[in-house]
């Protein structure tokens, strides 16, 4: 576990410069073919993904209120950017996402960040778990270097045709671009299984890319590869006077409001991960969420991807030991670097090798695991809004599929509607701190409950008295258990009593 600290601690900037600096080489690493490879399954040319890294490593980077996590284009906002760009047009994406990140900025200044936490997790994870089916249906064409179609059901019908369409006596560039394509999954699931513990930091994604396109060159392979420009300059392009006309339109108006949210969302719940995986300074969520509006505000004037916060860099960066957000910074001007001054190795790159690495990034978004262990800790209810948020994804779209599961999630406060009230009393008995939750502990209290635990001194014992909650959801569940776990790791003091069915949800969650 990395200890991350204040940039202001006494000699901070050099004790840790060494570390933020190695740990911004395995970032930089990690995130080049993902920028790519998001921006292609997103519909868009790839240096729209680059742009997006870069701006979400320096300008992000430096604003950000989460210390370790660092922003780029995601893949799961990749699905509803193809369908938007499919229907409107390219030129329509700038204005959005300005639009997009304004009201961001707005949530931020307006201190709603604890609000997107209170979000049932059983959505999260069925949204990203239908993002993840949708990316690797999709990706699956580009294996076979044809495009994907526009949508998940046609492209799902699809899939046996391509399969049937091989032929092993006359390999033609569709079926080269399929030995490269599984030559980067094999490469990739390959180095996480076997990979030395000595190397383990060195991304599984580049290896994959690199043995793609060493075959390709060195064979010279008739088969597509990606498309940059000669300059990363002409990807900077500032928009003309009209930029922000289609805006007039009402329904861009609402793709805009749906990025801002599930950008936001994405992007809390990946700071509250990363925030598990070390001991240092907490996540300021309103602080993090201004700072993803400028950032995608400024995507938006440049017309780029829109970012988020991404767990895979995020987790890539606490690993690699950073210590302070100049990790983030320094991996967005590697990227900025790399694309300025050698494009030429990046049209090297086979598009098929790209679509690997994002089959597999889709894949592990598909966790069968989390839906299981939602029904075996919180009963039925939550694991329907997973298969419900999930299956909707898939068959219609992304925001058909969160607004249902969250309108599922609120059918849990039924029956609890006629006392809904929640209290959190705070009291000091010696050296420990008393926490008394009463009442029905659901999501409508969730951010009265996450600012009592986060304002608890880090080195007192807590007591959390649950002897007057009549009721938990899942979501306070999921957080509360979370919160318990972080104050263990440190090995500090906390006790839990309360009934004892609540106790033994806590005790599985």
């Amino acid at each position: 576990m990395t200890a991350a600290t204040s940039d202001s601690a006494g000699g901070g900037i050099s004790r840790y410069f060494v570390r933020d600096f190695t740990a911004s080489i395995v970032v930089f690493l990690v995130a080049m073919p993902l920028c790519m490879g998001i921006a292609i399954a997103s519909g868009v040319p790839p240096e729209k993904g680059l742009v997006t890294g870069i701006i979400g490593g320096i300008v992000v980077g430096l604003l950000a209120g989460s210390p370790l996590q660092v922003s780029g284009p995601a893949a799961g906002l990749a699905v509803i950017v193809f369908e938007f760009v499919r229907d409107n047009g390219l030129s329509a994406l700038g204005p959005v996402l300005v639009l997009a990140g304004a009201l961001q900025f707005v949530a931020g200044v307006a201190r709603l960040g604890g609000v997107f936490r209170a979000i049932s997790p059983a959505v999260v994870h069925g949204m990203l778990a239908g993002i993840g089916a949708l990316i690797v249906i999709g990706q699956f064409h580009i294996l076979f270097d044809a495009k994907p179609l526009s949508n998940g059901i046609d492209n799902l019908a699809m899939m046996p045709a391509r399969v049937l369409g091989l032929t092993p006596f006359d390999l033609r560039s569709t079926e080269l671009a399929l030995m490269l394509g599984l030559l980067t999954i094999g490469t990739m699931l390959a180095w996480e299984k076997l990979k030395p513990a000595r190397l383990g930091l060195v991304p599984g994604a580049l290896l994959g890319v690199l043995a793609a396109t060493g075959v390709a060159w060195g064979l010279g392979l008739d088969v597509a590869r990606i498309v940059v420009p000669d300059s990363i300059g002409a990807a900077f392009a500032l928009p003309g006077g009209d930029f922000l006309a289609p805006l007039t339109n009402g329904s861009l108006i609402v793709s805009a409001i749906a990025i801002a949210f599930i950008a936001s969302a994405e992007t809390l719940l990946s700071a509250a991960a990363v925030d598990r995986m070390h001991d240092g300074v907490r996540t300021d969520y309103n602080k993090e969420l201004r700072a993803q509006g400028v950032g995608n505000l400024l995507c938006g004037v440049v017309n780029a991807l829109p970012m988020t916060g991404v767990i895979v860099r995020s987790s890539a960066n606490v690993q690699a030991g950073a210590m302070t957000r100049m990790s983030a910074v320094m991996h967005g001007v590697w990227i900025l670097g790399f694309v300025a001054l050698l494009p030429f190795i990046l049209r090297e790159v086979p598009m098929a090798a790209l679509g690997g690495v994002l089959v597999v990034t889709g894949w592990k978004l598909v966790s069968i695991k989390q839906v299981r262990r939602l029904f075996e800790v919180h009963g039925f209810m939550p694991a329907l809004i997973w298969v419900a948020t999930f299956t909707l994804v898939v068959t219609t779209d992304l925001l058909t599929g969160v607004l249902v599961g969250l309108a599922l999630s609120a059918l849990e406060l039924v029956p609890h509607l006629r006392n809904l009230r929640f209290r959190v009393g705070e009291q000091t008995v010696g050296e420990t701190v008393r926490l008394e939750l009463e009442g029905a502990a659901t999501f409508l209290g969730l951010t009265r409950l996450t600012n009592a635990l986060e304002q608890v001194p880090v080195a007192k014992p807590v007591h959390v008295d649950l002897d007057r909650v009549h009721a938990m959801d899942h979501t306070t569940a999921e957080m509360l258990t979370e919160w318990l776990a972080r104050r263990k790791q440190r090995g500090n003091a906390v006790t839990v009593s309360g009934p004892a069915p609540l106790l033994k949800t806590l005790a599985h969650a």
